[in-house]
């Protein structure tokens, strides 16, 4: 006769105190991206899922809750899905559905994308690599959902430009040009300034079906900094980034201003009350430390500052 186990999970706590975020991380599945006429995506992604625990219950019995969260995952990720963000949904609802004793599910999974593209002189093709990074939170009101990247690119300081700029007229006054000439040529050829690598990281948050088109977050973020950058580079290639670079220098502010110029621009179609989440990290090359700078903001607010 076998005995029954006790529930201890279930019994009260000895501190009733209620827990936001109770789960797994570090949950590996792959993911099929669907896409129209052609061979899906297959993504190694990371998924992180969370319920809340509500004071009263010691604990969300993380063994049986595993089993349900691999068995979700299992049935989210088997079919082919056409948003990654659509998997992060449909697993928080059926989370939520699966758990009486809590009232907020959380899914979040990160993956790595490669794309293809053409080099900017050379025109040979190449891949760049992208982090996607995707989430859902569903509660009784409903689900919200959101689809983002974080890419790599290049940085120019302004301010190191404008010393380089100030000794360069300088030098070419000391050697009898004429202002004119001077202006022209720093004009036309971008001075020298101290580079970073900048990391860009573009979010947006939405109720249901947001409509956000993955390619179109991840040009918008590449093209927020100086310069794409590219994994095959031959020298005219090396020579067009470095000219792109310098030729719009720009401050980890602006990079952030710039992206959410883009969102506003590109995602017009999305309701008031969609969440875009803006961030900039450039590892200094001259610094021992890195700068950084970021904006969360509704983009009813968004569009009211970059219009008004």
């Amino acid at each position: 006769m076998s005995q029954q186990l006790p529930d201890v999970q279930a019994s009260s706590p000895d501190v009733t105190v209620g827990l936001s975020q109770v789960g797994v991380t570090g949950v590996e599945k792959l993911v099929k991206i669907a896409r129209e006429e052609k061979r899906p995506i297959v993504l190694t992604a990371e998924f992180e899922v969370f319920v809340d625990l509500p004071s009263w219950r010691k604990g969300a019995d993380m063994s049986r809750n595993m089993e349900v969260i691999d068995e979700i995952l299992e049935d989210a990720t088997r079919d082919e899905a056409y948003r990654v963000e659509e998997v992060c949904g449909e697993v928080a609802e059926r989370l939520l559905g699966k758990h009486d004793y809590t009232s907020r599910a959380e899914v979040t999974m990160e993956a790595e994308f490669m794309r293809r593209e053409q080099t900017p002189a050379s025109d040979r093709e190449t891949q760049h690599t992208v982090d996607i990074i995707a989430s859902a939170t569903a509660t009784e009101e409903g689900t919200r959902e959101e689809i983002g990247a974080e890419v790599v690119g290049m940085t120019v300081c302004p301010c190191s430009q404008g010393m380089s700029a100030a000794r360069a007229k300088q030098t070419l006054e000391d050697l009898g040009v004429e202002e004119e000439t001077i202006t022209e040529f720093l004009e036309e050829v971008p001075q020298p300034g101290h580079s970073q690598r900048g990391h860009a990281t573009l979010t947006v948050e939405s109720d249901g079906d947001p409509d956000v088109d993955l390619n179109d977050v991840i040009d918008i973020a590449r093209d927020s900094m100086s310069a794409r950058i590219y994994n095959l580079a031959k020298r005219p290639d090396e020579d067009h980034m470095t000219y792109a670079a310098h030729a719009d220098a720009k401050f980890v502010e602006d990079c952030v201003r710039s992206m959410a110029e883009g969102v506003v621009e590109e995602f017009d179609h999305l309701p008031d009350d969609a969440v875009i989440t803006m961030k900039q990290s450039n590892d200094e090359s001259i610094h021992q430390h890195n700068a950084h700078a970021e904006r969360v903001v509704e983009l009813d607010q968004l569009r009211s500052e970059i219009y008004d």
